[in-house]
């Protein structure tokens, strides 16, 4: 790769905000993913709502949201954009898996008409949200991971439509759009 290839870098190799201004508005949508593995016991009382500081994921709904909407703040080349759609979603499974492990799988679907596309705001949606869900039930588990924090799709702009291989079986209800 070449230091050509890579846009957020000007001629003397310093980081610059690359100039969308002569780029077409276009439709534009993004989908992330993160996994939250926990406890099985944990994710239990976050779906009976026995968490002490209230609705885990209603909670967590709100700050993804938030974080999608305050990217350019978090991530310093990122262009303020006029997001016109955050949908946040959130599967449980808590069937333990090889290590004993339950997992909320987060998924936010990004919109918006601009010159430049939302990966990054998909992306923050789904970290921010991962982050509350453990600032919440981090009393009784601090054990938990984030993991699998990954752009799932993009559609708009000149690049057109980019989908991700199936990373894990769980990938395939995220295709196909389920939560």
């Amino acid at each position: 790769m070449k230091m050509d290839d890579l846009t957020h870098f000007n001629a003397d190799g310093r980081a610059r905000m690359v100039d969308v201004g002569a780029k077409a508005m276009t439709n534009r949508t993004a989908m992330a993913q993160a996994r939250v593995l926990m406890q099985p016991e944990t994710l239990v009382r976050i779906r009976e709502g026995q968490i002490a500081k209230g609705d885990v994921l209603a909670v967590a709904q709100v700050a993804g949201t938030m974080g999608a909407k305050r990217t350019p703040d978090l991530v310093p080349m990122c262009h303020p954009l006029l997001i016109t759609s955050v949908n946040m979603a959130f599967k449980h499974d808590v069937t333990p898996d090889v290590d004993g492990l339950g997992n909320i799988l987060i998924t936010a679907e990004v919109k918006t008409t601009g010159q430049t596309g939302v990966e990054m705001e998909a992306l923050t949606a789904v970290s921010i949200a991962a982050l509350t869900i453990y600032d919440m039930c981090k009393a009784i588990d601090r054990g938990m991971t984030v993991t699998d924090v990954c752009v799932q799709s993009k559609a708009g702009g000149k690049s057109g439509t980019y989908r991700r291989p199936l990373m894990r079986e769980h990938d395939a209800t995220i295709a196909a759009g389920e939560s």
